[in-house]
């Protein structure tokens, strides 16, 4: 192998079972090609590439699906035995044939990029059941002269045919068999699928073996920024904390809903991050359920439903603050409850949330009290992000449906009791509102060792404790 060696691999099959959904997972690239239920959408040979450095390029190349099979097998038989031609011969001579540019246009082109790469995908949808096209399909480019490795889609369905697929394949002496789920996604697979074409291919092994490396390293990098991502949020909104003026109720309320709305858009901008660092849109959750609308979350940051649906069990002050709508701590600087009770219910009934902070107030000037999440709100965030991480991490580039979050997974991230070191290691940014980015005049404290150093330690929490293991 030279340093610039490249491999060209065809990504053929029948139409619509996903080869351009396996060409955007393989490059986490969702703007590659069209991804539709509709049948045959690709009708051109599209390529992209990945390069690795010091090794050189694969390029894959996704085909017009195969639509008629049983007729083209027929005619390359019709010929196939007047001069006992060879397989990759009839091959050729039907692609110089005017029933390739007419009847066959879209097999032709598949067959031309076949010819021209060093191995074909052959895609299937395992959910199909296995017929005589598919048979025929795979008679076909076995005249190619070219190594092909089928791969196994959408086998996380139980309607997947996986072992049906199988045995029919190992009939045809193709064991050299993958699977590639490319709307969930498990890394492991396409780590896999890398290992058949290498078997096959020993020439290229050297280059398949650096594409292995250059995945395995980029899926590290994700999880790594990602869980910084969420890292650097709770920091955030743990530091962040503004004033209210208990003299002034219409003052008061209007700050409350203003410091919810920050809160808000942070977690906004967190979601936002997250979906461009995976090379996801927002447009691809247009139509999602709870969690997550119009690329939003669905139920309020600030709304006990929220609490409950993700498993957030708060009790005193937290479950107090969380009833009222509001899961924020509001100390108070040597007032009386009856100074607070004037405020009207919608903050006095969170009261009993800050009693334990009057002390660190004592210096503040009379009239004012400060405002800031509570353990309550806090957990709801690490819960939140941390499960849309691992949906992230676990989403094909060619799952069309909304993502959805689901209770199961988020049961688990809490139950596993992991979140209490979390929170009680954001003490510090706590009494430290110089780290947050969401004050009006953040300060040079945003780039400071130890903030940088919380990042770190609170991100390799959440790594440590993400339910999708495979992942570490």
């Amino acid at each position: 192998m030279t340093e610039h060696a490249a491999l060209n691999v065809a990504v053929v099959g029948h139409t619509n079972t996903g080869k351009t959904s396996l060409m955007r997972t393989i490059m986490r690239d969702f703007t590659f090609g069209d991804v539709s239920d509709r049948p045959a959408v690709t009708r051109s040979v599209e390529g992209a590439r990945i390069i690795i450095d010091g090794a050189g390029t694969i390029a894959f190349f996704d085909t017009p699906g195969m639509e008629d099979s049983p007729a083209l097998l027929e005619q390359l038989d019709a010929h196939a035995h007047t001069r006992q031609r060879s397989g990759i011969e009839q091959i050729r001579t039907f692609l110089e044939s005017d029933a390739a540019t007419d009847r066959f246009a879209q097999e032709s082109k598949a067959l031309r990029q076949v010819l021209a790469s060093d191995v074909a995908l052959y895609v299937i949808d395992a959910r199909d059941r296995v017929l005589p096209k598919f048979r025929d399909e795979l008679d076909i480019l076995s005249r190619c002269a070219r190594p092909v490795v089928p791969v196994l889609n959408f086998i996380a369905t139980d309607q997947a045919h996986t072992a049906q697929w199988r045995a029919a394949l190992a009939e045809l002496n193709l064991h050299a068999v993958a699977e590639f789920d490319t709307v969930v996604f498990d890394h492991v697979d396409e780590i896999r699928l890398f290992e058949k074409m290498r078997t096959l291919l020993d020439s290229h092994r050297h280059i398949l073996d650096a594409a292995m490396r250059r995945q395995q390293a980029h899926r590290r990098q994700l999880t790594d920024d990602s869980c910084a991502l969420v890292a650097d949020l709770l920091i955030d909104i743990a530091a962040h904390q503004t004033t209210v003026p208990l003299a002034d109720h219409n003052e008061a309320e209007s700050r409350v809903e203003q410091f919810k709305n920050r809160v808000r858009q942070r977690e906004q901008q967190c979601v936002d991050d997250l979906l461009h660092l995976h090379r996801f849109r927002d447009e691809d959750y247009a139509s999602a359920p709870l969690p997550i609308a119009d690329g939003r979350w669905g139920p309020d940051l600030f709304s006990p439903a929220a609490l409950k649906q993700f498993g957030i069990r708060t009790g005193g002050g937290a479950a107090a603050g969380a009833a009222t709508g509001l899961a924020l701590d509001v100390m108070f600087g040597g007032l009386s409850l009856g100074a607070w009770t004037a405020l009207g219910a919608s903050i006095g009934a969170a009261l009993g949330v800050g009693r334990t902070h009057a002390r660190r107030l004592l210096d503040r000037a009379r009239g004012y009290s400060e405002l800031r999440c509570n353990d309550g709100t806090l957990t709801l965030l690490l819960v939140r992000q941390s499960s849309l991480v691992q949906a992230l991490l676990r989403r094909g580039h060619g799952a069309v449906t909304p993502i959805a979050v689901g209770d199961s997974s988020t049961s688990r991230l809490e139950r596993s009791s992991w979140t209490r070191p979390v929170l009680e290691s954001l003490v510090e940014a706590r009494i430290s509102p110089g780290w947050s980015s969401m004050a009006e005049n953040s300060s040079a404290d945003l780039m400071s060792a130890k903030r940088s150093q919380l990042v770190r330690n609170i991100a390799e929490r959440i790594r440590n404790n993400l339910t999708d293991q495979d992942t570490m």
